[in-house]
């Protein structure tokens, strides 16, 4: 990557919502009707659509991300831009009638009705727009049938040559432009799209559908995302599909869960990744995102804190108490971390991005010795907990003596408790007590090849060898 194109913007394109949730306990039915009556405990908005695709992609990507969408004079309107401010840049067209809304009302956590109202729509490219596309890096298109990428066609198409560019449709909306790297229908809108394949939900039947809208489309590749099995990646004619299942199966509400796929794909294709590994990047993050709630309780939203700053990150029971209060999600993780390598690292990141804060059990030098045996820990407690704290992905560290976390864990009640590996989730000792309190217990993949222990002996190896090629070489 150049220089300039490090500084080029990642553009996306398409229709802002105002999503709004409310959400209550249903103990009752309403005497004038079998329908259940909602107890209001919380009224929550959000930019959705588009708006939802750039704010994540500004945090995954670290560039800047420029929002060309349609808004208006509208209350909803006024929501949106105030939500958005201070995280990308937004490039307004005209917008005919009032910003769509979409409400939620949920009991319990799970959606009861929803009731949508509004339905403007885009008017003309302006002059900024043009100069916009023809400077972008990557493009997205965040496509809800609202206007945006119908007004903006003829530029999208000059981009879609030039640069990466992913286009997310919409069963209302028009066809992606000739010449997209990448598509990304979701398993529904796959099967409305190719009724010469039936209703089918195998594999195969989506391959097919995926290598049909990829030479229809004229587009690069096709992934359809398939919720729980992940997505499928295809191409033109392409008789060897790529399915990339998620790295564990998440539970959670789904809604967004779309807008976070098509903007970690872009994001990742700005960096530079091929499709392949954009799409495995895009699953990975589309879990998480739905682990950790979905669009609803996305801790993207959450504006910095005036009151006083949080708690010093040893004080780690402090800290999950102030993240609580706020309606976060606390995450947690534990291990020795006894030489921390890209494999610690890429499981934090990861882990942090699940939730609002990240606490790191970490067992204390006995307890190591007793794990792994007589030479460990290599680095003692203080210098351990010392280097996770600087680490921008952990937010406290928790030491304990015991051979296991469950003390600390029962102190801490993460909503989401970590583990880096290859194994499933109930085979984890912790599981069951993480249910008990209601949290969930997840698995996130681990770098192979990375461990401690790998690390120890390839030193000791190379220490070995340098000793022994000195003693040849008559070194004293």
């Amino acid at each position: 990557m150049t220089a300039s194109s490090a500084q080029a913007p990642l553009v996306v394109v398409g229709d802002v919502l105002l999503d709004r949730d409310i959400d209550g306990a249903a103990d009752r039915l309403a005497p004038d009707a079998p329908v259940p009556v909602v107890d209001v405990a919380s009224d929550r908005s959000r930019p959705g659509g588009a708006g939802l695709a750039a704010a994540l992609a500004a945090a995954r990507s670290g560039r800047e991300v420029v929002l060309v969408t349609a808004l208006g004079r509208d209350g909803a309107s006024r929501r949106v831009r105030d939500a958005l401010r201070g995280r990308i840049r937004l490039v307004e067209l005209p917008l005919s009638g009032t910003l769509p809304v979409k409400t939620r009302v949920l009991a319990s956590g799970r959606p009861v009705v929803r009731i949508d109202r509004g339905g403007g729509r885009a008017g003309p490219a302006t002059g900024e727009c043009d100069e916009l596309l023809a400077a972008a890096h990557t493009v997205l298109v965040a496509d809800y049938g609202r206007g945006t990428a119908d007004a903006l066609r003829p530029l999208l198409a000059r981009a879609a040559h030039r640069v990466p560019l992913v286009w997310d449709p919409h069963p209302r909306g028009g066809p992606p432009v000739p010449g997209a790297r990448l598509v990304t229908p979701n398993a529904a809108e796959a099967r409305a799209l190719c009724p010469e394949e039936g209703s089918g939900t195998s594999l195969g039947a989506y391959a097919r559908r995926g290598a049909l809208l990829a030479a229809r489309w004229q587009a690069a590749s096709v992934a359809v995302t398939l919720g729980e099995r992940g997505a499928l990646l295809t191409r033109p004619h392409a008789d060897a599909p790529l399915l990339v299942p998620p790295p564990f199966r998440a539970y959670g509400d789904t809604c967004g869960a779309g807008d976070c796929f098509a903007a970690h794909t872009a994001a990742a294709l700005a960096d530079g990744a091929l499709p392949e590994e954009a799409v495995w990047h895009a699953v990975t993050e589309a879990a998480a995102f739905v682990a950790a709630g979905g669009a609803s309780k996305a801790a993207l939203w959450r504006r910095p804190d005036p009151a006083p700053a949080a708690p010093d990150g040893s004080d780690a029971l402090a800290l999950v108490r102030e993240v609580r209060a706020r309606g976060g999600t606390v995450v947690a993780t534990g291990g020795c971390f006894d030489l921390l390598h890209a494999g610690h690292v890429g499981l934090l990141d990861s882990a942090r991005r699940i939730g609002d804060c990240l606490v790191v059990c970490l067992n204390s030098d006995a307890s190591v010795t007793r794990l792994k045996g007589p030479g460990r820990p290599l680095t003692p407690l203080a210098d351990r907990t010392r280097v996770l704290q600087a680490l921008g992905s952990v937010d406290a560290v928790l030491p304990f003596e015991e051979d296991t976390p469950a003390e600390v864990l029962s102190l801490l009640r993460p909503d989401i408790w970590v583990k880096g590996g290859d194994y499933a989730v109930d085979d984890l000792p912790e599981a069951a007590q993480v249910r008990a309190w209601g949290g969930q217990a997840v698995v996130l993949p681990y770098l192979d090849g990375r461990s401690t222990t790998g690390l120890a002996r390839r030193a000791a190896r190379a220490s070995a060898a340098g000793a022994a090629g000195q003693a040849g070489a008559g070194v004293p």
